[in-house]
């Protein structure tokens, strides 16, 4: 039923991951097949190709649906339907961001400082161009195909670049002045596919297990026993997404307690709920949570 793009490249093995968490495992030949398939009645076909071409294929419909970044939607202005952001990337949680850089000495502080004619040097030219004509900027904008950051000062006055973190333009000697946007990876759809009742249901349920998937990664299950008169102070504990699950034990003056928690808190909660009396601690991993 469904044409499905993934994105090769720096996303393709967390995009994978994803999809394998997800009970969608992709299969394909070997690692350079760009041809593969999910065992899965909702999907027809599978191709693995670069995510700055998927916006263009997806709403030419050559596909029904595909993973890429916010960065290429708006670089290529293609139609396409966005399901909502995967907020997953090939090392963080967090966007990238596209920024405009220059030289760390040099006395540009923001991007109306930058002079006419100006050399800009980025992999984004189209979404360059648009962002410093919105500024009132005349740029010369080159097209680069890579190692970006190394083009300034000899090829360019100042690059347009992707960062997580900032690290690798720091490290060049560069200084970002302006973040032109903030890019996760999105599940995007043709519109015509999108359109059609049966499709767009199964769009729909492929994104119920990606979310879930993503969702379940930020999370633990606890299970612990308490006694009664130590029960108060251990739910007060515990940050459940709903209310802890309590169950009296058989013959017991004691509970069974149970609760989703933040992974991220797990390190110093489970010492806090033992000193508060908690025991038989367990702390369990969780494949998907579906709100």
């Amino acid at each position: 039923m469904l044409r499905i793009v993934l994105p090769k490249g720096s996303l393709e093995r967390a995009t994978l991951e994803l999809f394998e968490s997800a009970d969608l495992g992709v299969i394909r030949s070997s690692e350079v097949d760009y041809r593969a398939s999910i065992d899965d009645p909702r999907v027809s076909e599978v191709r693995i190709l670069r995510p700055q071409e998927i916006p263009q294929y997806v709403a030419e419909g050559l596909f029904d649906m595909g993973i890429t970044g916010r960065d290429w939607i708006e670089e290529t202005a293609s139609d396409v339907v966005s399901l909502g952001q995967l907020r997953y990337s090939k090392a963080t949680t967090r966007p990238i961001r596209l920024v405009l850089a220059v030289a760390g000495d040099s006395p540009v502080q923001s991007v109306t400082d930058l002079p006419a004619g100006v050399r800009v040097s980025t992999e984004y030219p189209s979404l360059t161009r648009r962002y410093l004509e919105s500024q009132g900027v005349e740029a010369e904008v080159r097209l680069s195909y890579g190692a970006t950051e190394a083009k300034i000062p000899e090829v360019a006055d100042a690059v347009v670049e992707i960062t997580e973190t900032g690290r690798a333009l720091r490290a060049a000697g560069l200084r970002i002045i302006a973040t032109i946007l903030e890019s996760y990876t999105e599940l995007v759809a043709n519109p015509a596919a999108f359109a059609d009742d049966t499709k767009r249901h199964a769009m729909q349920q492929i994104q119920t297990l990606l979310d879930g998937t993503l969702i379940a990664r930020q999370r633990v299950l606890v299970k612990l026993n308490v006694n009664q008169d130590q029960l108060g102070a251990i739910i007060d504990l515990l940050p459940a997404m709903k209310s802890p699950t309590v169950s009296k034990l058989y013959g017991e003056e004691s509970f069974a307690v149970e609760a989703v928690v933040p992974k991220h808190t797990i390190n110093t909660l489970i010492p806090d709920l033992k000193d508060a009396g908690a025991t038989d601690i367990i702390e369990l991993p969780i494949a998907k949570i579906v709100p």
